[in-house]
C-alpha cells in the first residue's frame, strides 16, 4: 500500500514536540526525515555507530533490500537527537540503536515504526495513508519541494535503479502542475 510524505513543514515540527520526550522516537524520526533511507536500514544501526560522531560524520551501511552500498551523513539535527537520546539511556555498544522493549538486543520492527509513524500522523488529525516509509518519502519530497533538488540528485541518493521508481517517491501535487501551466513562454 502506497504511503504518503508529510507535506507540511507544521505537522513536522508539531511532532517533534510531541516526541521531544521520548528522545528514541525523537532521534528515529529526526534520523527517518534527514537521511533519506529506508527504516529497515536505520534499525539496523548500532549504538557504537553514532556514539562518537561529528556532524559531517559519514557512517557507510548496506541497504537490506537492495544490498547497495549507501552513507548516512550526520547533520546538525541528527547529532543532537542522538547526544540527547544516548544522554538519556544506558546502552552498551553493541546494542541496537533503536531497541525494541521484548528484551534482549532486539531492533524495533518495520511494522512497530509503522505503527508509530500512524499514532503521529493520528495525533495531529492528519488525513491520509502514512507508515514507515513516510520517513524516507518526507525527505524526499521537501528535499525536492523545500530546496530545489532535482530528481536526478534525489534518484542517486535514494539508489533507484529506475527513473520511475524515483517519481513516486516526488509526492508532485496536482495543484504544482496546474501553477505551470500559467508560465509564459
Amino acid at each position: 500500500m502506497k504511503v504518503e510524505p508529510f507535506i507540511e513543514l507544521k505537522d513536522i515540527k508539531s511532532i517533534k514536540r510531541m516526541l521531544k520526550d521520548n528522545p528514541r522516537d525523537f532521534l528515529l524520526f529526526v534520523m527517518g526525515i534527514n537521511s533519506g533511507l529506508r527504516a529497515q536500514d536505520l534499525l539496523q544501526l548500532r549504538v557504537r555507530d553514532i556514539q562518537d560522531v561529528k556532524i559531517g560524520s559519514r557512517i557507510s551501511l548496506k541497504e537490506k533490500k537492495t544490498g547497495k552500498e549507501n552513507v548516512l551523513i550526520i547533520n546538525h539535527e541528527i547529532k543532537a537527537a542522538a547526544d540527547a537520546y544516548l544522554g538519556t539511556t544506558q546502552t552498551e555498544p553493541e546494542h541496537f540503536l533503536f531497541k525494541s522493549r521484548k528484551g534482549k538486543n532486539y531492533p524495533l520492527t518495520t511494522f512497530a515504526v509503522t505503527k508509530y509513524v500512524k499514532t503521529w500522523a493520528a495525533a495531529l488529525n492528519l488525513k491520509g495513508n502514512f507508515g514507515a516509509h513516510t520517513l524516507r518519502k518526507t525527505w524526499c519530497f521537501h528535499q525536492r519541494k523545500t530546496y530545489g533538488v532535482s530528481w536526478e540528485v534525489l534518484a542517486k541518493r535514494l539508489n533507484h535503479s529506475s527513473p520511475s521508481i524515483t517519481r513516486r517517491y516526488l509526492g508532485i501535487q496536482e495543484e504544482e502542475v496546474e501553477e505551470i501551466l500559467l508560465n509564459i513562454i
